[in-house]
């Protein structure tokens, strides 16, 4: 299965999986407002994959064959405040023990 990837010009690492080049017509509309003008970064065939990237490989393939499209938001930020708390909180706890 041959899909091609595009890329978002207003949301950063965001990526669009269609199932032909340049064929976003099952893409609804607004979506592809938010979307942006998609910039190709590769054509891919899916089935000669193990894995990708930062995409679940079956989940692609189910969301292309079910509504033509896959759509790769990127990964929620890390929340550096609270794993210092944690990392505190650990410290504290150990501190306690010794």
């Amino acid at each position: 299965m041959l899909c091609a990837i595009y890329k978002s010009t207003k949301k950063d690492q965001t990526y669009l999986f269609v199932k032909n080049r340049d064929d976003f017509s099952a893409v609804p509309e607004q979506l592809m407002l938010s979307f942006g003008t998609p910039v190709l970064v590769t054509i891919t065939n899916l089935a000669t994959k193990d894995k990708l990237a930062f995409a679940d490989l079956a989940k692609v393939k189910t969301s292309l064959d079910a509504q033509g499209y896959y759509l790769q938001l990127p990964p929620p930020p890390e929340n550096l405040l609270k794993q210092h708390k944690a990392a505190i909180d650990k410290q504290k706890q150990a501190e306690k023990g010794v």
